[in-house]
């Protein structure tokens, strides 16, 4: 165990008495423990294995390359739909962490010998960006724009896409576009401060 890390569990809101049970299960299994993120991170060889999140709804075992595990038992879900590796655990009691332990304990052994296998999770296939008419016309017109968009890195672009492209008036998007200029030339993302 290590001490920085207790101060976490001490000072946590919620669920303690269940990511106390997944610390022990994480050491278990021979990890190294450290605080990364501010929550307590599972290495081995410097090299993450599992992370405990603790949510509002729930608290939760995240695998970070949990995409390349089997998961016979089908205990692991994707953290949100477009989620391309990690996989996570989701608890809301000792008890259901109780039930699938030695399931949970198999997924940990499995994410090590990935690990120890060196496997790498496959990058996720590019895929062109579709911009909404309204945004690809003020980027056709307006060099400076088009410059400090695609200076953005791919996941900021994607962000701003997606918001544009939610609005289902034509207006709503203009308006989005309009109000998020200022963070594109500043070169931040769409919820950075």
């Amino acid at each position: 165990m290590n001490p920085k890390v207790d101060s976490f569990f001490e000072k946590a809101p919620r669920w303690q008495e269940e990511m106390a049970y997944l610390r022990t299960l994480a050491l278990d299994c021979g990890l190294k423990e450290e605080l990364k993120w501010g929550k307590p991170c599972y290495t081995l060889n410097d090299a993450n294995i599992v992370i405990i999140q603790g949510f509002k709804e729930y608290c939760a075992l995240l695998f970070f390359k949990g995409v390349l595990l089997k998961d016979p038992h089908k205990i692991l879900i994707k953290t949100g739909e477009n989620t391309h590796v990690g996989r996570q655990a989701r608890f809301t009691s000792a008890e259901q962490i109780a039930k699938v332990e030695p399931l949970l304990k198999e997924c940990i052994q499995e994410a090590i010998e990935v690990e120890k296998a060196g496997l790498k999770v496959p990058e996720k296939e590019k895929t062109e960006l579709e911009y909404p008419e309204e945004f690809q016309q003020m980027i056709d017109t307006d060099v400076m724009l088009k410059t400090a968009f695609e200076a953005l890195t791919p996941g900021r672009q994607k962000a701003y896409i997606y918001f544009f492209s939610q609005a289902k008036q034509s207006q709503t998007r203009i308006s989005r576009i309009e109000k998020s200029l200022t963070q594109i030339f500043a070169g931040k993302g769409i919820n950075e401060m």
